[in-house]
């Protein structure tokens, strides 16, 4: 069977708790190699997970010819250089959310990448869960009745963390970043309509390098249906989506943290209450094959590259609407 032979840019967390598995598990996927600025750090990296190469540089990587894709899990003020840099070598590219710093970078990215001839993806793997489609499936079939309200959350705790770099501003940290962009993309999904407007407040904190450690806010779509969400780096965890109609509510949860035993979704209309799942599918593996299938030209991409830079336009009046305190029309 064909393979994608993957590198790995970089030592991130997430690449060692979920992308890296799932590309060994994936159907697709091969992974060859890791690089690291610390050759020392790649080679541990390598024998940990079993990688036959290890690189004391994303240079180095990138001068291989026999890695056809990269992952980017690098900080996001990171994202635009490499992405490029890969670009030039020949690499398809999947890239940590967000694609970028704002819309602007996202746009640079996405055309200079399609100019390369190489594909481009933001890495958001619950978009990839066989259970988004069936949502969407719930609601064109009218059973929770017309779209009314989305409501979604995803906060965590995370202000003790020590030298985060999700607390420097200049290196896109705040919990818009890390962890709104969740419920924004998701809504964006299900309406399948850009925003018209955004209202945020948010809790920036000079202890955190002045980013946001709380933000809530309403984004207004077409229709007078709305998006109410709060997300955050200073705050319980939680980690829910709610879609609600005239008839009914579907429920997520968790919502963008699917597991392949917790990734059931929950209907309710009326009285009646039912669950469909769990789907025991790895939303990771998911992404992974995806990617390749858009690679070796055997389907189109579940999400173009074009929609990061729609998603960041709605960052970018999220985080103006916070820092300005007034209402962003977009």
């Amino acid at each position: 069977m064909k393979r994608i032979r993957w590198g790995i840019l970089g030592c991130a967390a997430i690449a060692d708790r979920a992308v890296i598995p799932a590309i060994q598990a994936s159907l697709t996927g091969e992974l060859i190699g890791i690089a690291s600025r610390d050759e020392n750090k790649a080679k541990a990296k390598a024998e940990q997970f079993n990688i036959p190469k290890s690189y004391g540089s994303y240079e180095a990587m990138l001068a291989d010819p026999e890695i056809d894709a990269i992952y980017i899990p690098l900080p996001n003020h990171m994202h635009k250089e490499w992405t490029i840099a890969a670009a030039n070598t020949g690499k398809h590219i999947l890239c940590e959310k967000p694609l970028a710093l704002n819309a602007a970078e996202a746009q640079e990215m996405v055309d200079y990448c399609k100019e390369a001839g190489v594909h481009l993806a933001e890495a958001f793997m619950y978009r990839h869960h066989p259970r988004i489609a069936r949502v969407k499936e719930i609601i064109a079939s009218g059973e929770i009745g017309e779209l009314r309200a989305i409501r979604g959350v995803f906060t965590y705790n995370g202000a003790e963390s020590k030298g985060d770099i999700r607390h420097v501003k200049a290196w896109g940290g705040g919990g818009l970043y890390d962890v709104g962009v969740y419920p924004l993309s998701a809504a964006r999904l299900i309406m399948g309509i850009e925003p018209e407007a955004v209202t945020v407040r948010a809790l920036f904190s000079p202890e955190h390098g002045d980013v946001d450690m709380m933000a809530s806010g309403l984004v207004e779509f077409p229709g007078n249906v709305a998006l109410t969400f709060d997300c955050g780096m200073w705050a319980a965890f939680r980690n829910e989506l709610e879609i609600v109609g005239t008839a009914g509510t579907i429920t997520l949860k968790p919502s963008f943290l699917p597991s392949k035993e917790n990734d059931d979704i929950t209907i309710q209309v009326g009285d009646a209450i039912r669950k469909e799942g769990p789907y025991g599918v790895d939303a990771y593996v998911a992404q992974s094959d995806q990617f390749a299938r858009v690679v070796w030209g055997e389907e189109a991409p579940a999400y173009p590259a074009q929609d990061a830079v729609a998603s960041m336009k709605l960052v970018d009046a999220c985080i103006e609407s916070a820092r300005s305190r007034r209402r962003i029309v977009l």
